[in-house]
């Protein structure tokens, strides 16, 4: 009888445990990911494959509007598998024709920490880097990131998030931000609450800055829909949109369209040609209010 009890209430714990609710900055971003991306002009990138853990990209945009410009990017990953997916350390970078370079390196320490390292640069000269710890236990995930720091000045950003499940479906959290430069300093605080159902999340992020909602819905395997409002302090302006993206498997197809309170509507269709590694890529964006449309055209190898 005692051990069929404590197989029973073993059980019973693994049944009732929490889930991780994830990483903060990801609570809004299943709505976002069924915006459309804005693209101007023609984009062409080509991804060659080296070998299993090193890849370079190239990069060629033709701007109508802008400066034209050609990036080359490379990702290196390592041979530490912590999942199905998932391989470490992770070493992302990509150059432009002008020298500015973005890079980035994350690296799961331990089953449970995760570390990245950013940096940006303008042609020569350091304008952003960053650096975060992230922790993730069984129901809750905390996060600390270090932006810019100058100890001789005394300037940086310090970004703390926390996320914590409350039942399967609840998840709240909070983030803190506080800067300092010489002669100013402040901090900025909000509070997130998300709310997931068998096909459908509810994001609601609330602090002095404004207020951040978004609802995302699934309603079959082809169509996705997402809803956002924002409202800023800061700028005293409030917006809301409305997305939508479209998947047809057989035709290889998948197409996204928004409509915002602005009166900016905008479409993107992506088309994979099969069994060619090519896909091709339209965009288009019609702004009412100030009669201003920009079309784009890209094609991806590889």
């Amino acid at each position: 009888a005692h051990i069929e009890l404590h197989m029973f209430t073993a059980e019973q714990e693994s049944e009732n445990a929490l889930p991780n609710p994830g990483a903060f900055d990801e609570c809004h971003r299943k709505c976002k990911e069924v915006f459309p991306l804005q693209m101007e002009g023609v984009k062409l990138v080509v991804n060659k494959g080296l070998s299993n853990h090193f890849q370079v990209i190239h990069t060629v945009l033709l701007s109508t509007t802008g400066d034209s410009l050609y990036r080359f990017g490379a990702t290196y990953v390592g041979s530490k598998q912590t999942g199905p997916a998932e391989s470490f350390p992770v070493m992302v970078g990509d150059m432009d024709n002008s020298g500015s370079l973005n890079a980035q390196i994350i690296h799961q320490i331990t089953n449970r920490i995760r570390s990245k390292v950013a940096f940006q640069t303008q042609q020569n000269k350091f304008v952003n880097w960053q650096g975060d710890a992230e922790f993730r236990g069984e129901d809750f995930t905390a996060t600390v990131t270090l932006g810019n720091p100058d100890v001789l000045v005394g300037s940086g950003i310090v970004v703390a998030h926390y996320l914590q499940s409350i039942t399967p479906a609840l998840a709240l959290g909070g983030e803190l931000v506080y800067h300092r430069r010489p002669g100013e300093e402040g901090s900025v605080m909000s509070l997130v609450g998300r709310y997931t159902g068998n096909n459908y999340i509810a994001t609601l992020t609330l602090g002095s800055a404004g207020a951040h909602a978004s609802y995302y819905h699934k309603a079959n395997d082809q169509l996705q829909v997402g809803v956002e409002f924002e409202a800023s302090a800061r700028m005293q302006d409030t917006s809301m949109s409305f997305g939508y993206q479209l998947d047809v498997p057989k035709a290889n197809l998948q197409f996204k369209g928004s409509i915002d309170s602005n009166w900016i509507v905008g479409a993107t269709l992506e088309k994979k040609l099969l069994p060619l590694p090519l896909s091709l890529a339209l965009s288009g964006f019609l702004n009412h209010r100030k009669n201003k449309f920009q079309c784009g055209f890209g094609v991806n190898i590889g």
